[in-house]
């Protein structure tokens, strides 16, 4: 067993655990995009970023797929990893900003406003529907093609693939396909209408290595000294 220190609780976890396993098995809630239970970690959308180790050396790691080391302290929470995590937020609303999955994210890390170009793309390259396709329905029909810029998920050679069953597991998992209305205009591209907010208990400003971890907020009364 492996002991290792998360938001200040001591937790023993098997080799092999991720941080982000071991962080929900304490009840911590994390976002991800690009992970989902039953499928391989695949590490791209680095929204479950957490931070490991002491200042000044202190680092952002990719939870899903950092696995849990003796000894070590994680912060599934502070000031620094929100702030990673709105930023990975804004970029990913200005490629998919139709994507309800997104803006509810946006939403509720208190992002109300699309500062970057909107880009409207149909994918954020998450790989959910390549590992499901392949991983559960043991497929094969997609996968990635081509580098940098011009990655892209497809069938091999945009030939329909006769191994394709029809099954609909890409489009379920799918972030970018879950649909919502938007508009052009900065300040509306962010709906949150459907989204159950609850504004932040803890002021960042008086808590910096640890802000409010509750999911959905408790809505905690913190006297000031």
């Amino acid at each position: 067993m492996i002991t290792l220190r998360i938001n200040g609780l001591d937790v023993s976890v098997e080799k092999g655990t991720t941080l982000l396993e071991a962080a929900r098995f304490l009840g911590f809630a994390i976002p991800t995009l690009c992970h989902m239970d039953g499928l391989s970690p695949y590490g791209a959308c680095r929204l479950c970023v957490v931070e490991i180790g002491e200042a000044p050396k202190a680092k952002l790691v990719s939870s899903c797929t950092y696995p849990a080391e003796e000894g070590l302290k994680v912060r599934t929470t502070s000031s620094r990893v929100l702030r990673a995590r709105r930023m990975i937020l804004e970029l990913l609303l200005a490629s998919c900003p139709q994507s309800k999955t997104i803006q509810d994210l946006a939403s509720k890390h208190g992002i109300r406003r699309q500062r970057f170009k909107q880009e409207y793309e149909d994918c954020i390259l998450c790989g959910l529907c390549v590992r499901m396709c392949e991983e559960q329905m043991m497929a094969k029909a997609i996968g990635f093609r081509n580098r940098g810029e011009k990655r892209e998920i497809g069938s091999p050679f945009d030939v329909k693939s006769d191994v394709c069953r029809l099954c609909g597991g890409c489009i379920y998992v799918c972030p970018a396909c879950q649909l919502r209305c938007t508009y052009s205009e900065p300040e509306k591209a962010i709906c949150g209408g459907c989204a159950n907010l609850t504004p932040p208990c803890i002021e960042k400003e008086h808590f910096d290595d640890m802000m409010c971890y509750m999911d959905p907020c408790v809505a905690c009364e913190i006297k000031k000294d």
